[in-house]
């Protein structure tokens, strides 16, 4: 594609007198450019891409996109904002992708990740080609590859709806953050169905308040568009039990499928009954009642469940083929997960990192919880410092042992961060161990037989952020570690 070409998708542009030289790629980061690339100036938190244009022209560059003029011996478009420009281009070059694929987006504070496993698994069970893109990895059928954020920037995005279409995808489920919709990296992105599963407190050292949060989530259901097509209609997806909604119903012109367990909905949960060994409940639809027996525990879970019915039913998927499916997972990777060699006590690693998800962990595990519930936890460092204390008194509440440690510390002072957590929590009960693995093999030491250890905020994760640092660290192995000691001692 030519550069005048790619460029009569930004509007307001004049290029009558500017080179037209091909355009064989579109990069962003100037370490990625080849020959014939167009190299997009981004200013980010830490870099700015205009200090790297002129090496991108050294590495092949053929033109540059910048928000201010640049002397260069290639044609330089000044645009107000090459962020929100190169979702178009990316969107114009890559052959608008995701027109071409069934397009399922979760948004939500909690639940994202299991949610987007269940729908894919209930796809992949109905014999479609699935692609998914998410906080753990992103896959193209079989093929997985690791991922940087729950939701790529618009350049990788739409470059892998790209490679989705050309392995014969058929559908794509995707983790939609409140980042990605404020700094629109899905805008291009043709969404037929919309899922919220919940709002609770998160990331207000980005949004700042709970209103801002709110709105951000809101950006997935009016972005669905505001025509209805009978061959192509678009739904959202919404957790009737979270005052949320009512916003999300407000600003989307889809058709609205809701679902809860305390409220009416259209799908709804009742006669819930939790165990160690899985779940069983009663659905309502509008398709009749139906016996739900899975292994997924907890009430958070049942929630996870009822959306991803929800989203199947909205792509075609019958509800008996929706919920056989549900009743076959056995779970995902890191959200309750369960770490057995035969100990007589009961190990979970969980990837509950704000209040609302360790709330609901823990009080699903008081359920079944035979002795005493011990919980290890931290706070992530350069982000939201108002959850910390919230956390800890979350964890004293719900928990006989809690024990603070470190959870990914980045650039902060780990001990700093304890601090923030203890102030929540002056005068009650509980333990601090800095390092991680001496927290986690101290819980696991001193278990009595029946007690549950909740080792909680990485889940899947397996790295240490520690400084500038990136040390390999998976809860769940040292776990497994510290569970063969115990048994060889």
């Amino acid at each position: 594609m030519n550069l005048h070409t790619l460029l009569k998708s930004l509007h307001f542009i004049n290029c009558e007198h500017v080179d037209n030289p091909e355009i064989e790629s579109i990069e962003n980061d100037n370490r990625k450019v080849v020959e014939g690339s167009l190299f997009i100036c981004i200013k980010g938190y830490t870099v700015d891409g205009h200090d790297y244009a002129e090496s991108a022209v050294k590495q092949g560059a053929v033109a540059v996109l910048a928000e201010k003029r640049l002397s260069l011996p290639v044609p330089v478009i000044v645009v107000e904002s090459t962020k929100r420009a190169m979702a178009v281009l990316s969107d114009a070059f890559y052959g608008q992708p995701s027109h071409k694929l069934h397009m399922i987006g979760i948004t939500g504070t909690n639940g994202k990740t299991t949610t987007s496993h269940l729908i894919e698994k209930i796809l992949s069970d109905a014999n479609q080609q699935t692609g998914l893109i998410g906080t753990m990895y992103t896959k193209i059928g079989s093929k997985q590859m690791e991922t940087k954020n729950t939701t790529p920037e618009s350049l990788t995005l739409q470059k892998t709806f790209k490679q989705m279409v050309e392995a014969g995808v058929d559908t794509a489920v995707m983790e939609v953050s409140s980042h990605a919709l404020v700094e629109g990296r899905v805008h291009g992105t043709d969404f037929n169905v919309a899922v919220f599963t919940n709002l609770t407190q998160d990331h207000l050292d980005y949004h700042h308040t709970m209103d801002e949060y709110k709105r951000a989530k809101s950006l997935l259901f009016s972005q669905l568009g505001n025509t209805y097509h009978l061959h192509n209609p678009k739904f959202a997806i919404l957790n009737v039990d979270d005052e949320a909604s009512q916003l999300f119903m407000e600003s989307t012109s889809g058709h609205v499928l809701t679902y809860g367990i305390d409220k009416e909905a259209n799908l709804r949960a009742t006669n819930i009954q939790i165990t160690s060994q899985g779940t069983e409940f009663e659905l309502k639809s509008p398709f009749g009642m139906h016996k739900i027996t899975m292994s997924l525990i907890g009430k958070f879970s049942v929630y996870n469940a009822l959306a991803s019915i929800g989203a199947a039913i909205c792509s075609g998927i019958s509800i008996e083929d929706a919920i056989s499916s549900i009743e076959t997972i056995k779970g995902v990777a890191g959200r309750f997960e369960l770490v057995d060699l035969g100990q007589d006590f009961t190990v979970i690693v969980d990837y509950a990192h704000t209040p609302d998800s360790l709330e609901n962990v823990l009080k699903t595990i008081k359920e079944f919880a035979q002795n005493k519930v011990s919980v290890v936890i931290g706070c992530g460092g350069d982000r939201d410092r108002t959850k910390r204390p919230i956390m800890a008194q979350v964890a004293c509440a719900y928990s006989d042992r809690s024990i603070f440690t470190s959870d990914n510390p980045r650039s902060e002072d780990p001990e700093q961060i304890l601090k923030d957590m203890e102030a929540g929590v002056t005068g009650q009960s509980f333990e601090v161990l800095v390092d991680r693995k001496k927290a986690i093999y101290y819980a696991i030491e001193t278990a009595e037989p029946g007690d549950v250890i909740l080792i909680a905020g990485k889940g899947h994760e397996t790295y240490q952020l520690i400084g500038d640092q990136v040390f390999d660290f998976d809860d769940r192995e040292v776990a497994k570690e510290a569970i063969k000691q115990l048994q060889r001692s």
